[in-house]
């Protein structure tokens, strides 16, 4: 069992910057593969990033490139999101996951992950 618990998030204006932190319990940290996902109201929950277990490789959707930026560090079993140019379209309630690692290519459905965070709000402002 993997308990992931998030912190960070808020309200922001456009163009601000915010970071989600996510730490993890169990001593196989280096063994998952970390992602964040989003659901903005009345949507599906959606992939943003994802990081493999040594940070050699990582994942976003198209939406988010060169804004967000997702690191992990495995001494303190955290991942992190770090997000600039906030947009108001990313306003979402912000998720941390985690799977195994079992090779490429990272997985970015929803289903491919097996522990959640609790979720964070993150508001932009107009």
């Amino acid at each position: 069992q993997v308990q992931l618990v998030q912190s960070g998030g808020g309200l922001v204006q456009a163009g601000g910057s915010l970071r989600l932190s996510c730490a993890a319990s169990g001593r196989t940290f280096i063994s998952y593969v970390m992602g964040w996902f989003r659901q903005a109201p009345g949507k599906e929950r959606e992939f943003v990033a994802a990081i493999t277990p040594r940070s050699f490789n990582t994942y976003y959707v198209d939406s988010v490139k060169g804004r967000f930026t997702i690191s992990r560090d495995n001494a303190k079993n955290t991942v992190y999101l770090q997000m600039s140019s906030l947009k108001p379209e990313d306003t979402a309630v912000y998720y941390c996951a985690s799977r195994v690692w079992t090779g490429y290519p990272l997985a970015t459905s929803r289903s491919s992950y097996d522990y959640w965070g609790q979720g964070t709000q993150v508001t932009v402002s107009s």
